[in-house]
């Protein structure tokens, strides 16, 4: 991987606001967090509490009312035009509840796609069928979306979300469409792969499968705490 191990997240009083009928919605207030490369964060909370808002917002999907998303040095939200594109492009993977897999396209297709977006074809090839072997379907490199499992899927989509070796990688409700085994192997994929130095959150409401995780934070009310274990809040 390209990480160099100094790259900390750091996100500091995030607020998001939303025009509505009767007046601002506010779904972040003042919402932190600092996680470090290798690290595998858990973020739990009730429905609509804003937990995929702020997902969005440190992948740079969205922009906050206010506050900052830093990595390393670079401060995210000041980031415009050629240099916010590069970082979605390279510094982040999403890989979410849908795996978003083109139908027309075999496995070893849509794990090369961003290396399209983000020019970094040379030798992405070979990128593309090491990382599918390490998530354990570099047999199914030239089967088609529809031909592949559930957790076959997810998996080929957090190899697309790796190949252009992000520092982050950002998974909202992967496990969400999968049954309890399917989903424990992708949870204990996810650690693994934060061996390489990528910082891992995970938005869910699976407390166990949460556990799994380095440590968990608890999003109510639009700001973070740690999480204690036990079930979330309704």
């Amino acid at each position: 991987m390209k990480n160099d191990g100094a790259r900390t997240l750091t996100v500091t009083g995030l607020t998001k606001e939303y025009d509505a009928p009767t007046g601002p919605n506010r779904v972040l207030a003042g919402a932190s967090l600092t996680a470090q490369p290798g690290e595998t964060v858990a973020i739990l909370g009730p429905s609509g509490s804003g937990k995929s808002t702020l997902l969005n917002i440190i992948g740079s999907l969205d922009r906050p009312t206010s506050g900052s998303v830093r990595l390393g040095d670079t401060d995210v939200t000041s980031l415009d035009g050629p240099a916010l594109a590069a970082y979605r492009a390279s510094d982040v993977g999403f890989v979410f509840q849908d795996h978003h897999l083109l139908p027309q396209l075999s496995a070893l297709e849509n794990v090369l796609l961003p290396t399209l977006a983000a020019g970094t074809g040379e030798g992405a090839e070979e990128r593309a069928r090491e990382l599918l072997s390490r998530v354990g379907v570099a047999e199914r490199a030239d089967a088609f979306p529809a031909r592949l499992s559930g957790g076959e899927r997810q998996r080929v989509a957090a190899a697309r979300a790796l190949i252009n070796e992000p520092a982050l990688l950002l998974c909202d409700e992967p496990t969400g469409n999968l049954d309890r085994e399917a989903g424990d192997r992708l949870i204990e994929l996810l650690t693994g792969l934060a061996e390489d130095g990528v910082t891992v959150l995970v938005v869910t409401h699976n407390t166990r499968q949460a556990a799994m995780l380095g440590r968990g934070l608890l999003l109510t009310e639009g700001t973070l705490a740690p999480w204690e274990g036990g079930a979330e809040p309704a």
